[in-house]
This record gives structure tokens, C-alpha cells and sequence, in this order.
């Protein structure tokens, strides 16, 4: 199981995302679009159009986790 730390942030992308995206192009909206630094340790969390996929986008201090279920 991996868990993130206590305390850690979570943002939630508002509207839809294409979810054909990876990393870099998750890491690029958090930066242009929600204006906030994808390697701060906070966890950013983007939704699919039909809202069957949920992806979720963290760095963990050492490397950067995209997650999706």
C-alpha cells in the first residue's frame, strides 16, 4: 500500500481532463492551468469525461507517481 504523508494537500481539478495524458502533460496543467508546482509534494487529482477514470498525479520527494483507477 503506499500512503502519503500526513498533512499533504490534495487539488482537485475542476471540469473534465483528457485522460489520454501522462505525466508530463498532467504535470504541464498543473503548472498552466491550476498554477501551482507539481513537485511540492501535494497530490492533484484529475477526472476523465464520462467520470469512470479518476488519475492522480504525486511526487513523492523522490520521483513523480501518476496513479489511476
Amino acid at each position: 500500500m503506499i500512503a502519503a504523508p500526513p498533512g499533504v494537500r490534495v487539488y482537485l481539478a475542476c471540469g473534465t481532463t483528457d485522460m489520454r495524458r501522462g505525466m508530463a502533460g498532467l504535470a504541464m496543467q498543473v503548472q498552466q492551468v491550476l498554477a501551482q508546482n507539481p513537485f511540492d509534494g501535494a497530490v492533484f487529482a484529475f477526472r476523465g469525461r464520462g467520470g469512470g477514470l479518476i488519475k492522480l498525479l504525486w511526487h513523492d520527494g523522490i520521483g513523480l507517481w501518476i496513479l489511476w483507477s
